[in-house]
């Protein structure tokens, strides 16, 4: 749950210096949800997260979580391609 949790942080950061240069959100679900705000939106997509990884945890299905941390891992290195892209692009 730790490595769920420093996840979940990366994606938030990463997201947010995503948008700030001026990315989009991929996930129509998330993306909705930033209309409320981009802090407020990742922060109640994150309260999602950790529902599905408690209840995963609730069920006894632990390889859901392990699942969800590959899954949230890629996404961080999107948003980490995505960043360096903008900045190899405004350099140029």
């Amino acid at each position: 749950m730790a490595v769920f949790f420093a996840l979940q942080t990366l994606d938030v950061l990463t997201t947010l210096i995503g948008l700030h240069m001026g990315a989009k959100e991929a996930s129509l679900f998330v993306g909705r949800l930033l209309r409320l705000g981009p802090v407020e939106g990742l922060l109640i997509s994150k309260c999602f997260a950790i529902i599905l990884a408690a209840a995963a945890l609730a069920f006894r299905r632990p390889r859901v979580v392990v699942f969800l941390n590959y899954w949230f891992a890629v996404l961080i290195a999107w948003n980490l391609y995505t960043i360096l892209s903008a900045l190899t692009a405004h350099r140029a």
